[in-house]
């Protein structure tokens, strides 16, 4: 993620440009207004080209049963720096209507039409024709 794409407003806090994929995923997601959106769940990784496609986001369900997943186009989220959580700039019902899929019937994420669909529905470039890298190795 370029800077653009990081929140950081405390000058005390040292910026983290690596992490590993493992400390990202359980983090938080809310939107812009504070609702929670869910928790991260995975990240994908086109391994062609080294590039994070998508965060897979959990959302919904009680105690962690019958939540919903969402793939979430790596670049329609933003790294709260300070708060050590996501923002995704959708309003809960957008979420809660995205396409989403169930933990034991995940899509095919390499498909590049069903990635434009993703990419269209949160308003993004669709993160292979994206000119400037933004993910692969770090943040």
């Amino acid at each position: 993620m370029p800077e653009g794409k990081i929140k950081k407003t405390d000058p005390d806090k040292r910026y983290r440009r690596m992490m590993g994929a493992s400390t990202l995923a359980g983090d938080s997601v809310r939107n812009a207004a504070g609702e929670d959106l869910g928790k991260i769940k995975e990240l994908m990784v086109d391994i062609q080209t080294g590039r994070i496609g998508y965060a897979v986001l959990s959302f919904g369900g009680v105690w962690n049963m019958g939540n919903k997943l969402f793939a979430v186009p790596w670049n329609a989220l933003m790294l709260d720096e300070d708060e050590k959580e996501f923002v995704l700039n959708v309003d809960k019902s957008q979420l809660e209507n995205a396409p989403g899929f169930d933990k034991d019937n995940w899509p095919d994420m390499a498909d590049q039409s069903w990635g434009r669909q993703i990419s269209d529905y949160y308003g993004v470039t669709p993160y292979w024709e994206e000119r400037t890298f933004r993910g692969g190795g770090g943040l």
